[in-house]
């Protein structure tokens, strides 16, 4: 630590964590921690894991003891991510806690045994629990919500087996008085919804395979006595995220069947997230848009694209002021969309802060040629009415959408109408999703024409306006190809999260269908072709980044522009990089090598390309990463070094997730598999290893035993910004 006093630099010796009160030699100040404000020690302390302060931090000194106790610290704790506490360390933290914790979370804490969580029951003053991907039995339930009385908020999975009718009088009671409920359901249930009648805020996570490991179908058939929904007469809030599949639809509308009758009238955020091309289709969705336009309380709002139409939607909006609005897939409410936010279509625009038009824009028919503008291409001068009103966005989605800025295309269309020109205006953007094309400016080059289809794969693919960097040569950026990205850069310097995706980016890794063949050269536009590392390049002028996505850029040459943004953006914690350059060759592998030994700060790695190499010098590079917890690879006809990944996982002793879905045999990557849990699985409670051939039938059936939130936050690629209000559990 470096403190200023006078002029004197002030130096503290961390490793002796409290030193003597004054010591001053040579002129020099030094102060101990035990000298430091309890407002300052407590301020410092909130970066420690709950573990280290119960377990480690409370036994220094007596001051520190009782610092570590202060209720600031200990009424709200999450142990999420905490992947060193294993069963007795968390058994240990309870204990201490439970005259103080109020709002606790062991969300994703898959390691932990059921007989740790039997320990929930001392913490007598929690309200708040998260027990979501913890293993939990419909009795283990029971004995907890019969002894937390004051709870009133509950996040938890609903497993195969679970049986409501276990749930004792005492606990049926706590849930008549519940607020809040967060239900995973893994498989077809109502869990304890019919008995919680005060609900004001329902969150539903529907994770149920169609098929069962046995191969025979799951129907949407629920218990007996499970029918008596209630009618939700006070819910606010109702959120609905489904995994792919049949019996997720099914199972949504039956929850939702109560709103056909009654739609709760104090209802402000309702959120219905279903992926696939074809919804089921919901005929009470244009009296639920009635009705939340004719109370003018609405904060946030999502419907799949076939329960809304332009009508309906504007009667939603009507007279509303929303904070997060999500439209991702629904191209035809693009122009509805646009004109309630920019021309007085709601009651003030200037609150929303969380925008999703992800594929609002898409188009199957690309618009490489032609001399009109494609209808379902965004235009930048209906984008800065956008953002005209809405200047306060802070979370922005714009993925899988075309735009290109062509003058040639359309005649008049000025520099200062660009996309990131409006974008920049934008002060408080701090997440941001891109197609890449957002950021190539057409306007320097000719448009080409397409390569026939016949000679696919034979005639090598142009690089139109593509722009190289080399690394360690001149820090300034050729401004005639990245005027776009300049300008955002100086708009939004404070940018944290983005991702820039090609249009036509398909990811290799399936969910729970049988991997499918992957074309060896995915179809993007021109456009996106000539973004290349100069590009890549300029992203590190966002020296505050944190989180980053690459995929579908096939005009990265040599990914130089990598080791740029690893150099500047020092504070970067999480990199997913998938489809960089040529699919058929790895072209940027002594690149990535650099910009691991760059990434001193880097969390978690998701790195997808259809041939990696991943050699020694591979798992070498990236052990300079110390403080990596979660490394996910996949590759289609990708190679490892199995002696190599030993010794990684010997160096980086806090990864705890290592998936790798590539090449090679299935006894290969069995065997890997095992010596890797047999050799840190005692060190390491939370250890999560997934290696697999990703060409195997039996590929859904491993990714369904990975843990949710792992597959959610690292191994399933999907962009993380604006899908849910910024405040609102994930």
């Amino acid at each position: 630590m470096i403190v200023s006093l006078n002029g004197a630099v002030l130096k503290e010796d961390m490793e002796n964590h409290i030193s003597q009160a004054l010591c001053v030699e040579d002129g020099v100040v030094s102060i101990g921690m035990s000298d430091f404000s309890d407002e300052i020690l407590l301020s410092i302390l909130r970066h420690v894991s709950t573990s280290d302060l119960v377990n480690n931090v409370s036994r220094t000194c007596r001051k520190l003891h009782t610092l570590c106790y202060d209720k600031t610290l200990l009424s709200s704790v999450t142990m999420s991510e905490e992947y060193t506490a294993d069963d007795a360390a968390v058994c240990r933290v309870l204990k201490h806690l439970s005259n103080h914790v109020q709002c606790l979370s062991l969300s994703g804490c898959y390691w932990l045994s059921g007989s740790t969580i039997d320990k929930l029951i001392g913490c007598r003053a929690v309200v708040r629990l998260d027990l979501s991907g913890c293993r939990l039995t419909s009795l283990r339930l029971s004995r907890l919500l019969s002894a937390l009385t004051l709870l009133k908020a509950l996040a938890f999975d609903v497993a195969p087996g679970f049986d409501s009718s276990h749930l004792s009088g005492e606990a049926r009671d706590l849930l008549s008085r519940l607020s809040e409920l967060r239900q995973t359901l893994l498989t077809p249930s109502y869990g304890v919804v019919p008995c919680c009648s005060r609900l004001l805020k329902l969150y539903l996570n529907l994770d149920i395979p169609d098929v069962t490991r046995e191969g025979a179908s799951v129907c949407c058939r629920l218990e007996m006595g499970q029918s008596s929904v209630p009618h939700y007469q006070q819910l606010e809030e109702f959120t609905a995220r489904l995994a792919p599949g049949e019996v997720n639809q099914s199972l949504l509308l039956l929850y939702l069947a109560v709103f056909s009758v009654r739609v709760p009238e104090r209802l402000r955020c309702f959120l219905v997230s279903v992926p696939g091309p074809n919804p089921t289709h919901w005929p009470a969705a244009p009296s639920l848009a009635h009705s939340l336009g004719r109370h003018g309380d609405l904060e946030a709002l999502q419907m799949p694209r076939s329960w809304l139409d332009a009508t309906s939607l504007g009667q939603a909006l009507l007279s509303n002021t929303p904070k997060h609005l999500n439209f991702s897939r629904c191209p035809a409410l693009r122009h509805t969309v646009i004109q309630l936010l920019s021309k007085a279509g709601v009651r003030d625009s200037t609150q929303l802060v969380s925008l999703n038009l992800s594929g609002i824009g898409h188009t199957s028919n690309f618009p490489e040629c032609g001399g009109m503008r494609a209808e379902e291409e965004l235009v930048a001068e209906v984008m800065s009415q956008l953002v005209a009103g809405c200047p306060n966005l802070s979370h922005l989605n714009l993925s899988h959408t075309h735009y290109h800025h062509d003058n040639t295309h359309t005649p008049g269309l000025q520099d200062s109408t660009h996309l990131c020109t409006s974008l920049a205006k934008l002060a408080q953007l701090r997440c941001l999703a891109l197609p890449a094309c957002a950021l190539s400016d057409g306007s320097h080059q000719r448009s080409p024409t397409p390569s026939s289809s016949l000679l696919l794969g034979l005639k090598k693919q142009s690089r139109v306006g593509l722009q190289n960097y080399r690394s360690g040569s001149d820090d300034s950026l050729p401004m005639e190809s990245t005027s776009g990205l300049a300008t955002l850069l100086a708009g939004c310097p404070s940018l944290e999260d983005l991702e820039l995706t090609g249009p036509g980016f398909v990811s290799a890794l399936p969910r729970l269908e049988p991997c499918s063949r992957v074309s060896s050269e995915q179809r993007t536009c021109v456009w996106a072709r000539s973004l290349g590392d100069a590009h890549i390049a300029g992203l590190g002028g966002f020296v505050g980044l944190r989180r980053l996505t690459l995929a579908g850029l096939p005009g990265v040459l040599k990914g130089t522009g990598l080791v740029r943004v690893a150099e500047c953006c020092r504070d970067l914690r999480a990199l997913s990089v998938a489809n960089l350059g040529s699919l058929k060759t790895w072209n940027y592998s002594a690149a990535l090598l650099d910009t691991f030994r760059n990434c001193t700060q880097l969390r978690e790695l998701r790195l997808e390309q259809p041939y990696l190499l991943c050699s020694s010098a591979f798992w070498e590079a990236l052990s300079c990463c110390s403080l990596l917890r979660r490394v996910c690879l996949i590759s289609r006809h990708g190679t490892f070094d199995p002696d190599a990944v030993v010794t990684f996982m010997e160096r980086c002793r806090d990864v705890m997730v290592c998936h790798m879905f590539m090449g090679g045999t299935l006894v290969a990557c069995r065997k890997l598999q095992k010596t890797l849990l047999d050799r840190f699985s005692v060190d390491r409670p939370a250890l999560n290893v997934v290696i697999y051939p990703l060409i195997h039938e039996d590929l859904p059936l491993v990714i369904r035993d990975v843990p949710l939130l792992l597959l959610d936050k690292l191994t399933l690629f999907q962009s993380h910004i604006a899908q849910v209000p910024p405040s609102s559990p994930r």
